[in-house]
């Protein structure tokens, strides 16, 4: 006979322990976080068909990036605009699919709440069988009782109150952050329901393994060419610093080409993830409100620590809903070597 779950604490009951800690809370925070909840469980169920359905394949339409949009991330995208605050608790929606911030019905709540995701990363590999996921970060409107302006929406990832990720894998898995610990939950599709199987989520301070799409190389500044260098051959015996890493040996290389795959086992096992810029996209590649701030936001939850190569990416105030930036961002010693590594080469030129 099968034995059940060590841990049966549904995502629901963790939310509604977390509300606990907040006397004065109205429920809307915990109305919204189901409301991702249930959506991502739409996604998954729909990841899970692929192949299956007609749902592979491009839409022949492309994105506010000039990207050509995936059947998926158009499927994606619609879920989340139709589940996400349906109490009227979110003034704002902005995604990585649409141009433009979306401005909700907030008759029947509070519009206290402002959204921003990216519904389905990584989506051109899907066709291939490799995990995809969903970022998305939540902020505060900044004066309750005002309307709604730009300022709502161009905060730093300082400013969230909450971030998370789904990974649409070998099994699907949620991993929140609300400021009180990083927690992972496993989908059980035989009942449907996201349950506790990673407590409190700790990445490690070191690590011995780098992400990164190295044919991009020759592209990159001579500084990041170094860091990659170091990375891979161990750091120069003549460095004064005895805990850098990969000192005397080399770094593992492991890179799936999906950020949120890659972000994921690097957060549980330790990793640096390096999206540096390139002398064509010189402003980096990766949205900050939709992808980096969201995961910085995480991992600095969990001991990590996530950069642009000169300040850490919850520092940066957007200009644009659509930003773009670099991303260093896993195990907090390796990015903040990387940043040392970048500032002295640069000093150098």
């Amino acid at each position: 006979m099968t034995q059940p779950p060590k841990n049966l604490q549904t995502i629901e009951s963790h939310i509604l322990d977390l509300q606990e800690l907040h006397p004065s809370a109205s429920g809307e925070f915990t109305g919204l976080l189901n409301d991702i909840t249930f959506a991502s469980k739409v996604i998954s169920r729909e990841v899970r068909k692929a192949g299956l359905v007609d749902i592979l394949g491009e839409t022949g339409d492309e994105n506010v990036q000039g990207e050509v949009v995936q059947k998926l991330d158009d499927y994606a995208n619609n879920v989340f605009m139709r589940c996400l605050g349906t109490k009227g608790q979110v003034s704002i929606m902005g995604s990585e699919e649409v141009a433009e911030p979306i401005f909700p019905d907030t008759s029947q709540g509070s519009g206290t709440y402002i959204v921003v995701f990216d519904p389905l990363d990584g989506s051109s590999n899907i066709d291939v069988n490799v995990s995809v996921g969903t970022i998305f970060g939540i902020w505060k409107k900044k004066n309750r009782l005002a309307n709604v302006g730009p300022e709502d929406v161009l905060q730093p990832g300082r400013e969230l109150v909450a971030a998370g990720y789904v990974i649409y894998g070998s099994s699907t898995m949620f991993v929140y952050s609300a400021g009180h610990g990083v927690h992972g939950f496993t989908l059980d599709p035989s009942i449907g329901e996201f349950l506790l199987s990673h407590e409190n989520i700790k990445t490690p301070f070191r690590s011995c393994i780098y992400s990164v799409n190295e044919a991009y190389e020759p592209k990159w500044s001579p500084e990041v060419r170094e860091v990659l260098r170091q990375l891979k051959y161990g750091r120069d015996t003549t460095s004064t610093r005895k805990d850098a890493p990969g000192k005397g040996a080399g770094m593992t290389a492991r890179y799936i080409g999906s950020l949120v795959s890659d972000f994921h086992r690097n957060l549980l096992k330790g990793g640096v993830y390096l999206y540096p810029p390139t002398l064509e996209k010189t402003e980096g590649k990766l949205r900050l409100m939709c992808e980096a701030a969201p995961l910085a936001y995480i991992v600095e939850n969990a001991g990590g620590y996530a950069s642009d190569g000169h300040q850490s990416i919850l520092d940066i105030t957007p200009t644009t809903l659509h930003q773009r930036v670099p991303l260093y961002i896993g195990s907090r010693d390796d990015v903040l070597w990387i940043e040392k590594m970048i500032a002295e080469g640069e000093s150098s030129i």
